[in-house]
């Protein structure tokens, strides 16, 4: 019994020892300025494991206890390849030598650009890969950041600089959120994620990491590209001679072998577009990187001062490239008032290529968010892959979740113009405006409404509606509760009991109470119609395919 004992002690120690992760990590250097390189590559050679440096040059790469080569690249460097037996957390910065290579001149024939035909060839081996690739999974860790001039707080409200303020200090990280995240891809379009863990700075909800992850990153690759629901052609569509002018502006070189560095930019500059630099290697025209920017004809409203994405590819087996990151950079002033930045830095790896994938596997939803991806303590994440957090973030993760933690007066909660006053984290009542309205029918009122939100793991929400009118002299009320089934909390059910006066076409009505009460006063002017309702609504509705909600309603007034 002993001896049993022992045996299964040493199993479960050769067990945990087998799944200790080790964490490589440093600096990727200019060998000759010492200069850090941003975004550099870092990959295990021989593997489909691997991770991008941040803006620092600073990489962070988990593995379990093994002989590794690793193998840092840039483009215009020969790439560094160290081996390295890894039994304990371990420091290494990389080196990387400028790459030369001797180039051959590109004639240039009068009338003819060079640069189409490289372009012809490239999308062509883009059309080679594409047919290579009918399924893949990968792994993503993704962080993003928002900046802005003045503190974000979780009520909603703000510190420091006011909304019409002519402050022009520096933007400041604001907003942090992380994810750890699994991607299915299958042709022709069958794509989903699983979003296995999300952490955030306390003044976001944890819902903001539904914006991030596989969804938003652009494949260059693909023939359109969206942003901000507009379509964009990509530099290597198979139309893309057609909409974009291009020109060889440089050589460089990775490892000694020849780059090209390729300006572009959209021939009709009021057709949606990107301009910028893509990188294509000679002779095999695949595409390596792209640094690109989106022009104003793409820019919706003109809010944005400069949409900037940055995104690199290596080859995996069978010489098909993928997307290795995904940067990026947004930065903006809302008409003049407020200054935002946003950026999202995305690390793509461990992918698996041409598996067995069929459209059972999709099932109805595109993103899917385990139950338990908001539990994930420190020690998950140091075992996953991730991008190393800057000197700034860190301090911006301490900084903001001080202020959360600070503890509120009622008072400190209460912002004039919102509609609802948040007591704690899920429970809320009626906002300073919105305890009064006024209409003609009846009068001057006062409303109270008190709620509950994202209770009972984050499922179940409730509210109750009271209204007085004093030249109705009635009381109108109205109970609405809410529960989300399932483990993605897909499917939703709810009941309503409600004795009030609505207006007629509310559907359509996009003004509030508050605003009919201000040109009821105001202006002597009461637009809408009114009517009583008493009765009971139930609803059941649940996703029935990624782009299909169905809802089954029974009501009675």
């Amino acid at each position: 019994m002993k001896l049993s004992r022992i045996k299964y002690f040493l199993f479960l120690l050769l067990l945990t020892s087998h799944a200790q992760q080790y964490t490589v990590s440093g600096t990727i250097y200019d060998s000759g300025n010492n200069f850090s390189l941003s975004f550099a590559n870092l990959r295990v050679l021989n593997s489909t494991l691997g991770t991008a440096a941040n803006v620092s040059g600073e990489y962070l790469l988990n593995l379990p206890k093994g002989n590794y080569v690793l193998v840092a690249s840039y483009i215009g460097y020969k790439s560094d390849t160290t081996k390295i037996e890894l039994t304990s957390d371990t420091k290494l910065n990389f080196e990387l030598s400028p790459a030369s290579v001797e180039y051959e001149p590109i004639t240039v024939v009068p009338g003819v650009n060079p640069a189409i035909a490289l372009i012809e060839n490239t999308i062509k081996r883009k059309e080679e890969r594409n047919s290579k690739l009918n399924s893949y999974i990968f792994n993503a860790y993704t962080k993003g950041k928002i900046k802005t001039t003045e503190e974000i707080s979780s009520d909603g409200g703000s510190v420091g600089v006011g909304l019409g303020s002519t402050d022009t200090t520096e933007l400041k990280i604001t907003g942090i959120f992380e994810n750890q995240s699994k991607g299915y891809f299958l042709k022709p379009d069958n794509y989903k994620e699983e979003i296995i863990a999300r952490k955030q700075t306390a003044n976001f909800p944890s819902s903001i990491n539904i914006l991030t992850g596989g969804r938003i990153i652009q494949n260059f690759y693909s023939d359109d590209i969206k942003f901000f629901g507009r379509p964009i052609v990509s530099p290597i569509a198979d139309n893309a001679l057609e909409h974009y002018y291009y020109y060889i502006e440089d050589t460089t070189a990775i490892d000694n072998k020849k780059v090209f560095q390729v300006y572009f930019s959209a021939i009709d500059e009021s057709s949606p577009g990107f301009y910028g630099r893509i990188f294509i290697a000679d002779k095999t025209f695949n595409l390596l990187q792209v640094d690109v920017n989106i022009n104003s004809a793409a820019n919706p409203g003109g809010i944005f001062n400069r949409v900037n994405v940055f995104q690199q590819f290596v080859p995996y087996e069978n010489e098909i490239y993928m997307p290795i990151d995904y940067r990026l950079f947004v930065e903006g002033n809302f008409f003049g008032l407020v200054k935002f930045g946003f950026e999202i830095h995305s690390v793509l790896y461990d992918y698996k290529i041409n598996k067995d994938l069929s459209e059972d596997d999709f099932g109805m939803l595109a993103v899917k968010v385990f139950s338990d991806a908001d539990e994930k303590d420190n020690s998950y994440w140091d075992q996953i892959q991730t991008i190393p957090s800057s000197k700034e973030e860190l301090s911006a993760y301490q900084r903001i979740d001080s202020l959360e933690s600070i503890e509120k007066t009622f008072w400190d909660r209460i912002s004039f113009l919102s509609p609802t006053l948040n007591l704690d984290k899920n429970l809320y009542i009626s906002g300073p405006l919105y305890l009064y309205h006024f209409n003609r029918v009846e009068g001057h009122s006062i409303n109270f409404e008190v709620g509950a939100d994202q209770l009972f793991n984050k499922r179940f929400s409730s509210s109750l509606n009271l209204s007085y009118g004093f030249s109705d002299k009635k009381l109108k009320k109205e109970l609405q509760l809410n529960y989300l089934l399932g483990e993605y909390r897909t499917t939703n059910i709810s009941f309503s009991i409600f004795d009030k006066t609505e207006s007629l076409f509310n559907e359509s009505d996009n003004y509030n109470k508050l605003t009919s009460t201000l040109t009821s006063l105001f202006g002597k002017y009461d637009f809408r119609d009114y009517y009583s309702r008493r009765g009971f609504e139930f609803e059941l509705s649940g996703e029935a395919a990624p782009i299909l909600r169905i809802v089954i309603r029974f009501e009675t007034s």
